[in-house]
């Protein structure tokens, strides 16, 4: 089995990236859908996240994530405390799908924070996906996010410098979807399948 981690910053691909490696053969993991799960209404976190928070950071019942994100992007102690709720919680459930997963397996794990949560060694093989600034922002525009909380989400984010330094492969998602899916068959063909078969 190999556990592969693909990381990059706010806008860079990485769920497509996951979308390819699924439809190749991958167990994927999606963190960000993880740690919405572990904070919905009538499980612990979403206690914990009120009783730290309060109701600011809800809507008819229910965590407001535009209202939690703005809070913890402005507030790097808030966003320590909301990270303490989630990530144990998140790593648990990851921890299940990895046992589960059979001989032979690649199981992903999109994971934006690799690095600032010093998580790459809890990997076998890193990825991180790239493109540039301005076309990451282009990117987040069109799914409405405002180009001000664009660049605040990614002044939070670990460089690109630093995602490349723990990255096993770096995927540069700056052409067409054509180019990123030829990069990924490519990695999946002479990197993780051979790697998860004992073949490498």
């Amino acid at each position: 089995m190999l556990t592969v981690a693909v990381t990059g910053g706010i806008g860079s691909g990485k769920s497509l990236v996951g979308d390819y490696l699924e439809a190749l053969g991958a167990i994927v993991i999606d963190s960000d859908q993880l740690a919405r799960a572990v904070i919905e209404r009538g499980t612990p976190g979403f206690d914990e996240v009120v009783s730290r928070f309060g109701d600011k950071v809800l809507r008819d019942g229910l965590i407001d994530r535009v209202a939690l994100g703005e809070i913890v992007f402005a507030d790097p102690v808030a966003r320590k405390d909301l990270e303490a709720i989630i990530h144990p919680r998140v790593r648990a459930e990851t921890e299940a799908v990895i046992h589960s997963a059979s001989e032979g397996s690649v199981v992903v794990n999109q994971i934006p924070l690799l690095v600032e949560t010093n998580g790459a060694s809890r990997f076998d093989y890193v990825i991180t996906v790239e493109a540039p600034e301005e076309m990451r922002i282009a990117r987040l525009k069109e799914r409405g996010m405002k180009e001000y909380d664009a660049r605040k989400r990614m002044s939070a984010q670990a460089s690109t410098a630093e995602r490349e330094a723990v990255a096993d492969l770096v995927i540069d998602n700056s052409g067409s979807k054509e180019e990123l899916l030829r990069q990924v068959e490519q990695a999946w063909n002479e990197e993780l399948k051979p790697r998860a078969l004992g073949r490498l």
